[in-house]
């Protein structure tokens, strides 16, 4: 991966003149680079990730594996689209092993996450079975640990 890629990757809130300086290069060639990147959609998209625990947000996230027939002549394409488009979706990913996507969703509540597997995913045609794992307590995420560890005082337990 193209170093500046993998500073921005790591922290995209750095600066063309941080970014520049990190690696020697002319603010302005990064600058460049950053937009063509962008134009070209190697960077789709920049994110921030919260602590929404500290934020007292409440958000409930599920994991829910799909087995889908796959389409003649689309195969799992056509179909794994479909489902990407809905607004709950937060990610879609195809699998190899006993289930085809792998579909991480976001919701209000227990009930519209419950009400978007059996209303939405589970009635379209091709989808054969789900099997959705609520997501309770992140520890990482995208990376970033989630709590910073914790200095413990205690001394060690000696025989």
């Amino acid at each position: 991966m193209d170093a500046l890629l993998k500073l921005l990757h790591e922290n995209a809130a750095l600066k063309p003149a941080e970014l520049a300086a990190l690696l020697g290069q002319p603010e302005k060639e990064i600058a460049a680079k950053v937009k063509a990147y962008e134009k070209d959609q190697v960077i789709l998209g920049y994110r921030t990730i919260l602590n929404e625990e500290k934020l007292g947000v409440d958000v409930v996230r599920a994991v829910i594996e799909v087995k889908i027939t796959p389409e003649r002549e689309g195969g799992f394409n056509r179909l794994a689209e479909r489902i990407a488009k809905y607004r709950e979706v937060k990610s879609c990913y195809l699998m190899s092993g006993a289930y085809d996507l792998l579909v991480i969703v976001e919701g209000s509540s227990l009930r519209e996450v419950a009400s978007f597997v059996s209303e939405k995913l589970a009635t379209i045609q091709g989808v054969i079975s789900t099997a959705t794992h609520f997501m309770l307590k992140p520890y990482k995420e995208q990376g970033v640990l989630m709590q910073q560890e914790r200095n413990e005082d205690r001394l060690a337990v000696s025989p």
